[in-house]
């Protein structure tokens, strides 16, 4: 059924011209393009003046139209038009008669950085000619539906996207695609909409074998133990000071895991400390040990013959070993220093040895994180002086590095008096 709508069209002089008075259009909706003014209908194109006896001329061939009674109905072909009445000339409209375009059929053509749309079929534009012989058109529009992967903090997912384009022969989504996805173009979304038209789309689907495009998503995972115990945290930050995650089980390593779209076949890893590049590996995830202190890069890309992924980067900062041991603590329960505890950052291997006054070992333990409360087999230890003896490695040990003294850099063989105090309650 053809829709009926009905435009009153208010004068406006505008120089020489004015804006069409009373045109009544039948079954038609406006659409202004910058200074023009365009109906379109869908069906028969009719329309008539209700403002007296008037001219109708059609702007392609400049001559008058059979003078018809005001409310006379017009059937016009496609084109421009303007009306003229006691010599005023009114600002021209364009018409359209709405017709579904010939059979549509969509393909698609991918690569690294797009998806190229080939539509077959009648996709032109509606082209009009104006009074002073320039040619106008207006462009049709689409609407173009599709997945697109994304990466969602966990996983590669779909996530359904739509963009807005004009309608043509050849259209550049000017998006990469990572995955599989159905492709829906719905043509003259606007127009169909003006004229109650349902909407009318082409459809097809783009399969994993046609993707190029590749992408990933560097993220680190560590074991790290410090004084809140934390282990096993994922990350996708782009630094990691591994001076806030000491370890004593060893070096600090990492697993790095590239997370890779569909599409990638090969891998690229590369360590470099400072501006050396010191390890080269090709498979999906790298897991390296850092040994000696310094700044590195870990880079990676991935490729699969085709399309190579921008590089993703991850600085990992190891600082220098640290080891200080206090020289009192107070057991007494109050919550500050109540255990004798070393400060220290990067060690590998640890362990101390509690000696009373007369040389008899009281208490030792091996995990830098933990410490000595103070008492002996289950009871309060006596006030007074011990004699701790410290042995470590730092995780920069074994470099034969040495500092301003003269030791060897991560190597710790430390012992003296640790006084326990009681303070009164």
């Amino acid at each position: 059924m053809r829709s009926v709508v009905l435009f009153i069209l208010t004068l406006i002089t505008l120089g020489a011209y004015a804006l069409p008075m009373n045109v009544e259009c039948t079954g038609a909706k406006m659409v202004v393009n910058g200074k023009d003014t365009l109906f379109f209908f869908n069906g028969d194109i009719d329309v008539h003046s209700k403002i007296g006896d008037v001219l109708w001329y059609a702007i392609e061939t400049g001559e008058p139209l059979e003078t018809q009674p005001s409310d006379a109905q017009y059937r016009l072909d496609n084109g421009g038009y303007y009306l003229v009445q006691e010599g005023v000339e009114y600002e021209p409209f364009y018409v359209f008669h709405y017709t579904e375009p010939d059979a549509l059929s969509l393909s698609a053509e991918t690569d690294c950085g797009n998806t190229v749309l080939r539509l077959a079929g009648d996709t032109k534009p509606f082209v009009y000619t104006r009074k002073n012989g320039t040619t106008g058109t207006y462009a049709r529009a689409c609407t173009i539906y599709y997945n697109a992967l994304k990466w969602n903090g966990e996983i590669w997912a779909d996530s359904a996207e739509l963009i807005n384009k004009e309608l043509s022969a050849t259209i550049s989504m000017q998006t990469a695609l990572y995955g599989a996805t159905p492709v829906r173009l719905c043509y003259d979304p606007d127009i169909r909409d003006y004229l109650g038209l349902d909407s009318a789309c082409v459809e097809m689907q783009i399969e994993e074998a046609d993707i190029k495009a590749v992408d990933m998503h560097l993220m680190s995972l560590f074991s790290a133990r410090n004084d809140s115990n934390e282990m096993d945290r994922p990350t996708d930050a782009t630094v990691i000071d591994a001076g806030s995650a000491t370890t004593i089980s060893g070096p600090f390593e990492v697993g790095f895991y590239s997370n890779p779209t569909p599409a990638a076949l090969f891998y690229t890893w590369e360590v470099y400390k400072a501006a050396d590049l010191i390890v080269t590996r090709h498979d999906k995830d790298l897991r390296y040990t850092f040994i000696e202190p310094g700044s590195y890069r870990v880079k990676c890309y991935v490729n699969n013959g085709d399309c190579t992924s921008e590089t993703s980067e991850v600085q990992v900062n190891i600082s220098e070993s640290y080891l200080r041991v206090p020289n009192v603590f107070t057991p007494d329960g109050n919550g500050q220093n109540d255990e004798f505890r070393v400060a220290f950052r990067s060690l590998k291997k640890f362990h101390c040895e509690i000696y009373n006054r007369w040389g008899k070992k009281v208490y030792e333990w091996s995990d830098p994180a933990k410490g000595w409360d103070g008492t002996i087999n289950g009871k309060p230890a006596a006030e007074g002086a011990y004699y701790y003896v410290i042995r470590a490695l730092g995780t920069d040990a074994g470099t034969g590095a040495k500092d301003a003294r003269g030791h060897q850099i991560g190597v710790y063989h430390l012992s003296g008096d640790i006084n326990l105090i009681r303070r009164k309650k």
